[in-house]
């Protein structure tokens, strides 16, 4: 008789708990991330000094005017000089303390300012697919609510791209002069994980396993993307990357980057693919579908953490 209770009892508990897994929830709106990636583009090249990035910091905070943002204006020393650049951080505020960031960066490459490259997936659609979570998470904290777990940040890295040629000097000049900002003031004690998303929008999405990632948060990732079957899709092939995360890892930060660098067919000139930092960059290599499977697995992968 006692038996036959908790029988019934533990399989009315799974299947309470099924009714909550991630293929019971509804897709992220991937539509609308590329919506906003086609914005953006439209813009036109948004190299740092030119004024399509004046065009795209304006973008932003117009997009961002009703939520908690904050503007974090710096100089950069750069081969050709100072140079102002802008992150952009939206806050949500959740129940738990301690807070998720998820990052991209949002400008294109100096370098090719000449060529009307327009980055639609290296920084277009990973822009898009950030100001497309702040919907959601505007919506769920709307009237003064808090998110069920950790605050979630959205932020905008200003000068991922180098300005002369990549070094460790001459790149990712956002996300090192906020990381030594957020360590010098205590913020990154409140940091519970940071996810990067690079490049994410490519039709044929294949996300790598990047090498110097934290190994659980990894893992986690997996998790989140094997709930909805979206498994082919990451780390099937594994290898190291210079990125914004690196800032953050090397400060004590659980990071992971979350990117597609097999973009394109490979040629000689660009062996990671060869749309890669070319004028071929423009949205119809993009598509709502991978936009999709980018968010679901990002806010999976949230929720993940709010239970760890």
């Amino acid at each position: 008789m006692r038996l036959s209770w908790l029988v019934k009892m533990m399989a009315g508990t799974a299947l309470a708990l099924a009714a909550f897994s991630a293929e019971a929830q509804q897709h992220f709106d991937g539509a609308r991330a590329y919506e906003y990636a086609r914005q953006f583009v439209a813009i036109g090249p948004r190299w740092p000094t030119g004024p399509g990035h004046v065009k795209a910091e304006q973008f932003l905070r117009n997009h961002f005017k009703r939520d908690h943002a904050e503007e974090d204006a710096f100089t950069a020393n750069t081969p050709i000089g100072p140079v102002a650049m802008r992150n952009f951080i939206v806050r949500f505020p959740g129940k738990k303390p301690g807070a998720i960031v998820l990052g991209t960066h949002y400008e294109t490459n100096y370098p090719l300012r000449n060529i009307h490259f327009v980055g639609a997936n290296d920084g277009a659609a990973t822009t898009g697919l950030l100001m497309a979570i702040g919907d959601k998470l505007r919506a769920e904290t709307a009237g003064g609510k808090k998110l069920d777990g950790y605050s979630v940040w959205l932020v905008f890295f200003d000068g991922e791209e180098a300005i002369h040629e990549w070094t460790g000097s001459d790149s990712t000049y956002g996300s090192r002069h906020l990381a030594a900002r957020w360590g010098g003031d205590g913020t990154l004690r409140q940091l519970k994980a940071f996810l990067l998303a690079d490049m994410i929008g490519d039709k044929d999405l294949d996300i790598q396993r990047e090498s110097s990632s934290t190994p659980w948060l990894v893992n986690l990732v997996a998790q989140a993307a094997h709930s909805f079957h979206y498994d082919k899709y990451f780390f099937q092939k594994s290898g190291g990357v210079e990125d914004d995360h690196l800032a953050f890892v090397t400060r004590g930060v659980p990071s992971i980057d979350v990117i597609d660098l097999d973009y394109g067919p490979p040629s000689m000139a660009h062996p990671e693919g060869s749309y890669h930092h070319t004028v071929q960059d423009t949205l119809d290599k993009v598509s709502a579908h991978s936009l999709t499977i980018s968010g679901d697995v990002f806010m999976e992968t949230i929720r993940l953490l709010n239970f760890k």
